[in-house]
Formats: structure tokens, sequence, C-alpha cells
């Protein structure tokens, strides 16, 4: 063995052998990937806090699900439909806004640990 391979600071490719320094993911003389490039953890939210935080205040979960805009929305909603219940039309309106916070911070928590979704 040669002193720079003892140094560690080469490795040797698995499908033709050659010589390559240890950070390489390619190897430079056949092309063939010899490491997978680093990944970066995925985002994994809890369905259940999600709807935790927005049965106690619409938008909470969206925020924590990383919508920041849409939970300051649902926040702007909930209080506006909060303050009609006195003019009688947000006691029909605040609670099924209230049941679709919920379930859209549950199911969004749910797509984004699926992947199909990317936290904003």
């Amino acid at each position: 063995m040669n002193e720079i391979n003892d140094n560690k600071s080469t490795k040797f490719c698995q499908n033709c052998g050659a010589e390559i320094d240890r950070r390489a993911e390619i190897c430079p003389k056949c092309g063939v990937r010899v490491e997978l490039p680093p990944s970066v953890s995925p985002v994994i939210k809890n369905p259940g806090i999600a709807a935790v935080l927005s049965f106690f205040i619409p938008g909470l979960g969206q925020i924590y699900n990383g919508q920041i805009g849409k939970g300051i929305i649902f926040i702007i909603i909930g209080v506006i439909l909060a303050l009609m219940i006195i003019i009688v039309i947000g006691i029909i309106l605040y609670p099924i806004f209230w049941i679709y916070n919920i379930y859209d911070s549950y199911t969004t928590a749910q797509k984004i640990n699926k992947g199909e979704i990317q936290p904003e």
C-alpha cells in the first residue's frame, strides 16, 4: 500500500478497482456511482400534534406544519368568525371552519410525512 492510501485520502472503486479520492461520489475512470450523495433528513410532522394545536387555536396546526402564511390567514378568519357570533351567522360558520382547520392540519402533516408536499 502506498502512503496516500494509508492516510485514507483515497479509496478504491468497487466497479473497476481504480484508486480515487475518498470524497468522490462517482468514479472518474468508469463513471459508476461509488457513494450516495449526502441526503437531507426528512421532515417529520406529527399529525396528532397538528390537530391538537388547531383544536385550541385555529391556524396553529398549519404554522406547526410550516405553512406560516396559511396559518396566519386561518387565525384571522377564526377571529373574524368568532366576532360574527355576535350577529348569529358565526354560530354556524365558526364550527364548520374550526372542524375544517383541524382536518386540514392533520392531513397536511400526513402528506408532509409521505413526501407528497414540502413544508414551506
